[in-house]
């Protein structure tokens, strides 16, 4: 599953640099997360980081992009260029 920043956005800029994906940036009002390069942070630590710094928790799980764990992983080693164990 992807990760989505809904509208209670503050724009505190702490989510973006963050990410070890670089899934998140601006969009025309709020930060955006692009589904396609989100992990939800598996393959690079326990839990999103995006989620853990954000200070209004307005980053849930996206429903139109549900995604298992091993789907994630294998997301994560396509990203990187790590291969798989």
């Amino acid at each position: 599953m992807a990760l989505l920043i809904d509208d209670s956005c503050i724009n505190c800029d702490m989510c973006e640099p963050e990410c070890p994906n670089q899934a998140i940036t601006m969009g025309e009002e709020i930060y955006e997360i692009d589904p396609i390069l989100c992990t939800e942070c598996v393959g690079h630590y326990a839990k999103p980081t995006c989620i853990s710094v954000c200070p209004i928790d307005c980053i849930a799980i996206d429903p139109a992009h549900k995604e298992s764990n091993d789907e994630l992983l294998i997301k994560y080693h396509i990203l990187t260029g790590k291969p798989i164990e």
